[in-house]
């Protein structure tokens, strides 16, 4: 069975068109957000690194090789290396896969945190959402953008928002017909009603980037 997710979507749908006629009509414009809460954070996280600044199809193929040097399966269902298999890749076996030498840095940090329990993912909802941010950012190579789409798509935690995420900033700019590109402190004044679902608001302002974007 899933996991369930952690808030309700419906409860989160009416606060939001109740308190914001903007996303009242994002709402009923665009199809409904349906979060699937993870299973796996280690997992997530070491895919996060991988994918770091690469486009999605030369991101899956280092992905593959990677995982592969440790007898994984190179189809659809990947399964990352544990901890202790990361720590003891050398050098040119990370080469090999395509990581870079910045990158094996990275997995070798998160490797080495999760194993001496420095980040203790088996624990991890319990923790609050600025914990969990600071916890993973501690980690070489993840920044907040990484920690919060973790919180919002790993953990489907309710009340996230990444204004550091262009999508989202741009989203409120086209949504609220702004002469400009607004700052995070903007976004956050604007942001205030949505609490305590700014995470499904969020969503929609990527939708709202989008209609844009595709000429919608």
């Amino acid at each position: 069975m899933p996991p369930r997710l952690p808030f309700s979507l419906a409860k989160a749908e009416a606060h939001l068109r109740a308190a914001d006629p903007v996303l009242a009509r994002l709402i009923e414009q665009h199809d409904r957000f349906q979060p699937r809460p993870g299973t796996d954070p280690w997992s997530r996280l070491v895919r996060t690194i991988i994918f770091q600044q690469l486009a999605g199809a030369a991101a899956r193929t280092i992905q593959r090789r990677f995982y592969a040097l440790y007898g994984q399966p190179t189809g659809d269902e990947l399964v990352a290396p544990t901890p202790h298999e990361v720590l003891a890749t050398n050098d040119e076996q990370f080469r090999s896969a395509g990581v870079s030498h910045q990158k094996a840095g990275y997995l070798r940090d998160l490797a080495a945190r999760v194993d001496d329990g420095r980040l203790a993912l088996d624990r991890i909802t319990s923790a609050t959402d600025n914990e969990i941010v600071a916890q993973l950012t501690a980690v070489h190579g993840i920044g907040e953008w990484s920690a919060h789409m973790f919180l919002m798509f790993e953990l489907c935690r309710p009340d996230v928002l990444p204004v550091g995420d262009f999508g989202v900033r741009h989203g409120v700019e086209v949504a609220y017909a702004l002469p400009s590109h607004p700052t995070p402190t903007q976004v956050r004044a604007i942001a205030e009603p949505w609490a305590p679902f700014r995470t499904v608001a969020s969503w929609y302002m990527w939708r709202a980037a989008d209609s844009v974007r595709l000429g919608s």
